[in-house]
C-alpha cells in the first residue's frame, strides 16, 4: 500500500495521527474513515469512485480524499484548480475532494490533512495544536515583586492565564509605578497544581515562565501602548496585537 499516493496518506495519518481507517458499509469495502479519538468526528475520507461522479471530461475510476476546511475563502481558492473538486459523498459545509492520481502532489495534499484534523478537532485538541502565541499579563507590585524574583532567577513560577500552553511567549506588564512592560518569557511548563486565595486574588494553578529578554522602563509605557498600538487597558491576559508584537522583538 506504501507504494500508492493512497497508501502514502494512509501511513501519514496512521504515522501523525495515530488514527486506523475504518470500513463502514459493506457495499463500498474500500470506503475508509479516519476520525479524531475524542469527538469522534471525520476528518478524512478515502474513497474510490468513478471519475465521472467529479467531471463529466474524465472516465475510468480514481481514489479521492474527502477533507474539510475552515477557510471557505480557501477552499473556493483551490476548486479553481486541477485536481479539486466539491465533496463527494458529503456535500455540506467546506469538504472538498481531492484526486489521489499524483495531479495534487503528495505535500499539499498532507498539509490539507492537517488543516481537516485542526477545522474538525474538538475545542481542547485545537488548543492542544494551535501554533504558539503571544500574551501580554498583567503583573501588580502588590501582590508580588517579579523585578525581584528575575534578579535573582531568570524561570519562576507565575498564575496561569486560561488559554496559555507551552511554548507560548509572555510579555509582562508591571503596573504603577512602573506602568510598562518590562520582560519577555516563555511558558515552559504549564498546569501546576496550587492553592493561593486571598482578599481579591485566587490562584489554582501554575506555569512556569523563563526570561528571554528585558525592556527599559517606559519604553514601553503605558502612554505609548495606548496612543501606539490602541491598547488602553492590562487587566488580565489577552492577545499581542502584531504591530507590538514586531517593536518588542
Amino acid at each position: 500500500m506504501a507504494d500508492t499516493l493512497r497508501g502514502e496518506v494512509f501511513d501519514y495519518i496512521k504515522k501523525k495521527y495515530k488514527a486506523e481507517p475504518e470500513y463502514l458499509w459493506a457495499r463500498f469495502p474500500e470506503y475508509a474513515v479516519f476520525r479524531h479519538s475524542d469527538n469522534q468526528k471525520w476528518f478524512g475520507i478515502v474513497m474510490n469512485i468513478s471519475f465521472d461522479k467529479l467531471t463529466r471530461s474524465r472516465s475510468g475510476t480514481v481514489d479521492v480524499l474527502n477533507v474539510k476546511l475552515g477557510d471557505i475563502l480557501m477552499r473556493d481558492m483551490l476548486l479553481s484548480q486541477e485536481g479539486y473538486y466539491p465533496g463527494y459523498h458529503i456535500a455540506r459545509g467546506n469538504w472538498l475532494s481531492v484526486v489521489l492520481d499524483g495531479t495534487v502532489p503528495a505535500d499539499e495534499i498532507k498539509q490539507l490533512i492537517d488543516l481537516s484534523f485542526a477545522a474538525t478537532a474538538s475545542a481542547k485538541k485545537k488548543q492542544e495544536i494551535r501554533p504558539p502565541k503571544a500574551w501580554l499579563i498583567p503583573s501588580n507590585p502588590k501582590y508580588y515583586d517579579v523585578v525581584k524574583a528575575f534578579s535573582e532567577a531568570d524561570e519562576i513560577d507565575w498564575k496561569q492565564g486560561r488559554g496559555i500552553k507551552t511554548g507560548d511567549t509572555v510579555y509582562l506588564y508591571v503596573g504603577a509605578p512602573v506602568s510598562s512592560i518590562l520582560f519577555k518569557c516563555v511558558v515552559t511548563e504549564t498546569d501546576i497544581p496550587y492553592d493561593f486565595r486571598t482578599d481579591g486574588l485566587v490562584i489554582t494553578s501554575l506555569m512556569k515562565i523563563k526570561l528571554q529578554k528585558r525592556y527599559a522602563p517606559g519604553e514601553f509605557s503605558f502612554d505609548r501602548l495606548g496612543s501606539e498600538f490602541g491598547i488602553f487597558a492590562v487587566r488580565g491576559p489577552r492577545g499581542v496585537p502584531n504591530s507590538l508584537s514586531r517593536a518588542l522583538g
